[in-house]
């Protein structure tokens, strides 16, 4: 086992060989399963951490979650407190009281090692995967809208006294994991930075956004809102990543994961981050399933997700525990969020094409598909960012693309 020094604590980093001696040191966990007979994977591919699958010879499992003092992607050299597992220990809470048929069961945490545990879900995938094969799972956008609209009303003005929002952003303070946000989406992919890179021939896409004094100025009310809107509890890093999808009965199931960069935001920052990932799965189909069913279908996740979370803000917007908010301002507040899912959603765009911590979904497209897809989403997103007000909705985000696509593939 390694020990890591941090500014708050020495701890041990878990490994394979170590996992099922720690679970048995743990009563709690130890219940959940049987440790002397335990398999485990680390399958950690993402940025931050640590993950550790782990099921015993009777199939039950527990999945381990342990946070890193630094960014997984890039090395030591890129220090990050572990207490932001403490940040995703409280969303899972929260998220399991208002909606648990979206979220994995959480076993609980410890706070001297960083490790969360949580539900093992086996069979299930994470939904980019999926996605970047061309299959469809009907019902996860849906899903997913239900999620934002429950986890925004439950922590908001809309459901509780001021005080306690006061006390709950305070509680849900997450400075390290914002500032990430802030640099990586609003702020990198507009300059030269050493965490940008992108192939020569997206050179002139990407020189004429940095000199689009009209875009630059937009994404900078974007960062402002971002800093500034504490709206409610947010996931922070909702993008087809952090979804776990499975097919039953014909229909997509879902679950989220990974809500480390949880804190009080705006709310349409997480209908954002799924729209422009959205966006980049729209450009991967356009390249290689032209035509195709799943080409139409996830065409309309952008707006299903809308509709859904829409739906489910005006079913609970009865509770609501201040009358001084009108069925009016519920129309204006909706229309304020649209419009920040379309700007937000450009930015987490851009930023996966250009900055650091490229996806899959163009970055495993042959030379010539990966330009003609990164191409769109470059225009795309630039527009649903300078013309959110205009465009009013997230139903015209579909229009723009196709404008898009009909000038790429002419051109090409």
């Amino acid at each position: 086992m390694t020990a890591m020094s941090t500014m708050a604590s020495e701890y041990e980093l878990l490994t394979p060989e170590t996992v099922a001696s720690y679970i048995a040191s743990n009563p709690t966990l130890a219940e959940l399963v049987d440790a002397s007979t335990l398999e485990v994977a680390e399958v950690g591919d993402g940025n931050l951490n640590l993950v550790f699958l782990c099921q015993d010879a009777d199939g039950r499992g527990i999945c381990l979650k342990q946070a890193l003092p630094y960014v997984r992607l890039v090395g030591e050299s890129w220090p990050l407190t572990p207490q932001r597992v403490l940040a995703e220990s409280r969303s899972l809470s929260v998220a399991a009281a208002v909606v648990p048929h979206l979220v994995p069961a959480y076993y609980g945490t410890d706070e001297d090692r960083y490790v969360l545990a949580m539900e093992n879900l086996f069979g299930w995938e994470i939904w980019r995967s999926k996605l970047n094969r061309g299959e469809i799972h009907r019902g996860v956008g849906a899903l997913l809208g239900e999620y934002v609209a429950n986890l925004a009303f439950s922590t908001s003005l809309f459901a509780l006294d001021q005080m306690e929002v006061k006390q709950q952003t305070a509680q849900a303070i997450n400075p390290e994991l914002c500032r990430i946000t802030e640099e990586l989406v609003f702020t990198e992919p507009y300059i030269e930075h050493d965490n940008n890179s992108f192939v020569d021939e997206l050179a002139p896409e990407v020189a004429a956004l940095r000199s689009d004094a009209c875009l630059r100025s937009e994404v900078g009310l974007l960062k402002h809102r971002f800093m500034t809107a504490a709206e409610a509890l947010i996931h922070g890093d909702l993008h087809t990543g952090s979804v776990m999808v499975r097919s039953t009965d014909g229909r997509g199931d879902a679950r989220v994961i990974d809500p480390e960069f949880c804190y009080y935001g705006p709310v349409g920052f997480d209908l954002g981050a799924l729209i422009g990932n959205y966006l980049l799965a729209r450009g991967r189909a356009a390249v290689l399933y032209r035509g195709a069913e799943y080409c139409e279908w996830v065409a309309g996740l952008a707006e299903e997700t809308w509709n859904a979370f829409e739906a489910n803000m005006r079913r609970l917007w009865p509770t609501r525990v201040d009358q001084t908010w009108t069925d009016g301002f519920l129309d204006a507040w909706l229309q304020q969020v649209a419009r920040d899912a379309l700007g937000f959603g450009g930015c987490k765009a851009i930023r996966r094409i250009i900055g650091l911590a490229k996806v899959s979904d163009i970055e495993t497209l042959p030379p010539d598909e990966h330009l003609r897809a990164a191409t769109m989403v470059l225009r795309t997103a630039n527009t649903w960012i300078k013309e959110r007000q205009q465009l009013g909705g997230v139903s015209a985000a579909n229009e723009v693309f196709l404008e898009v696509e009909a000038a790429v593939m002419q051109n090409d």
